[in-house]
């Protein structure tokens, strides 16, 4: 099947690692030119060859100057990946209610919400030009009651409101012809979340049980359909497919890849 994704510019944040490295490699296996975007490079993401830009995009005016330096190289842009995302709680957090004081909860927003919002509205004028795709990547938390210690709350209301504010910039942006959309996967099997050292590791010690015991009954717990967690390159699927050119009817979506975990009437 043709995506028609040959020669597109696609800028993808959050990109050294996990997700954001499989978009990347999806887009090059399509024939696009992708530029990848963390604070800094991986030997796995410098393996696919994309162009990289190093950048810190919780600094407010640091989205700014990521998108002038991308498009200085090249004023093209046809798709935008918002995928700069995660975080980690300090520990200690976990045992408070609201899983963390203002600090925590703003350092969240401000990678989870305001870093998108900020390199959208930078790359809006170049995506208007080029009639392109924007796709952001939320959670399945932002939808879900959730599992006792799953669920971080300043996690789960700063990808409600991505959600929100994409549906709302779908709205505005179609007229032009920039499609906004939205991919929100449940538990993925990457290093930040199944790692040792990832979130769920925090979750085990925080609750008092083995981690590899808690990986083992995660998918269950979480009510994913097929009892396993989601590989990343899924994710990447669903995101070539919302930038395609190919589905012009695709707006203000959010799709979920959850597993079914997500209880919907």
């Amino acid at each position: 099947m043709d995506l028609q994704l040959v020669g597109k510019r696609v800028l993808v944040t959050g990109a050294s690692k996990g997700i954001g490295l499989a978009i990347v490699r999806a887009f090059l296996a399509e024939g696009a030119s992708v530029t990848a975007v963390s604070r800094r490079s991986t030997p796995e993401l410098e393996k696919t060859g994309a162009a990289f830009v190093a950048a810190d995009l919780s600094e407010a005016d640091g989205p700014r100057r990521m998108v002038e330096t991308v498009l200085a190289a090249d004023p093209r842009l046809d798709v935008l990946v918002n995928n700069v995302g995660g975080g980690s709680l300090p520990e200690g957090s976990l045992g408070d209610t609201l899983d963390g004081g203002d600090e925590i909860w703003q350092d969240v927003f401000t990678l989870n919400f305001s870093s998108p919002v900020r390199v959208t509205r930078a790359a809006l004028p170049a995506l208007a030009e080029a009639q392109g795709a924007i796709v952001n990547i939320s959670s399945d938390t932002a939808r879900r009651l959730g599992a006792p210690g799953s669920t971080p709350l300043p996690y789960a209301a700063a990808k409600a409101a991505l959600n929100r504010f994409s549906r709302g910039l779908a709205e505005r942006m179609a007229s032009q012809g920039v499609r906004v959309n939205t991919v929100s996967p449940s538990v993925t099997r990457t290093n930040a979340i199944a790692g040792k050292d990832g979130y769920m590791s925090q979750v085990a010690q925080a609750i008092g049980v083995e981690h590899a015991a808690l990986m083992q009954n995660l998918p269950t717990d979480l009510g994913m359909l097929t009892g396993s967690l989601i590989e990343p390159d899924e994710i990447a699927r669903a995101v070539l497919l919302l930038a395609s050119p190919t589905m012009p009817s695709a707006i203000g979506e959010d799709w979920a890849v959850d597993a079914g975990s997500v209880k919907v009437a």
